[in-house]
């Protein structure tokens, strides 16, 4: 427990404000993202691009190495598959079902000013959104504590780390299991949008917190973007 402390004396003095620490005995040292960390995180990823994070920066390595139907599918705009690298799985339109869903979403929320976007109308799937107001969303309630506390929001946020620091991590990211990951994802997605309100008395007793929700779909779709084009080589749909 000696050495522990030591160890845990100057974790906390190098990585305070990333992590809080605590000793577990007989000699475990817990790390925890503190709320400010995560909330920065959920930021970058949501108004952030993925694409070349780990070059530029935009999604800071440190917080990414930690972790704590409708129709048929053959009806989605058959016309844009040949620049694909794969026609697209059956399996997958309920991912980008989920893609779509969070789009319209967000842009939902932009035409009835809940948050205002400086290009509310993309031409195609977009790999961030512009938002000007909230800037930044409103993740912490005024204590310094995250806003997303219902286990929809965990999971989702917990499936969104892991698929990043996949999506991060070279020595891994080839064998992985894209087409899983995308699904764990879109499962997460619609666990959150079947408990997790948006509109309606959330809306209006607790617009922060339904501020901060449409950044975690902001979030989500920016993910489930990257994972579809980039790693399975499917289109990302706007609307279905």
């Amino acid at each position: 427990m000696e050495l522990v402390s030591a160890i845990a004396s100057d974790l906390s003095k190098t990585c305070g404000d990333v992590f809080s620490v605590q000793i577990v005995p007989p000699g475990w040292i817990h790390f925890e993202l503190t709320h400010s960390t995560l909330a920065a995180w959920l930021q970058s990823v949501a108004v952030g691009s993925l694409e070349g994070a780990g070059e530029q920066g935009t999604i800071d390595a440190q917080y990414n190495s930690w972790r704590g139907y409708v129709n048929d599918a053959d009806s989605i705009e058959r016309s844009r598959d040949a620049q694909y690298k794969c026609p697209m799985p059956n399996s997958l339109f309920a991912v980008q079902y989920a893609h779509a869903r969070c789009c319209s979403l967000v842009l939902t929320a932009h035409r009835e000013g809940l948050i205002k976007l400086r290009e509310p109308v993309p031409n195609t799937s977009p790999a961030f959104w512009s938002v000007i107001f909230p800037n930044p969303l409103p993740w912490l309630n005024c204590d310094g504590t995250l806003r997303l506390n219902h286990p929809g929001e965990r999971r989702l946020i917990a499936e969104l780390v892991q698929v990043v620091d996949n999506i991060e991590s070279p020595d891994i990211s080839g064998s992985v299991k894209w087409e899983k990951v995308a699904l764990n994802l879109s499962q997460a997605f619609e666990n959150f949008w079947s408990n997790c309100r948006i509109w309606g008395e959330v809306k209006i007793t607790s617009p922060e917190l339904a501020q901060a929700r449409l950044g975690l779909l902001m979030a989500t779709q920016s993910v489930l973007r990257y994972v579809l084009e980039e790693n399975l080589g499917v289109f990302a749909p706007l609307e279905l």
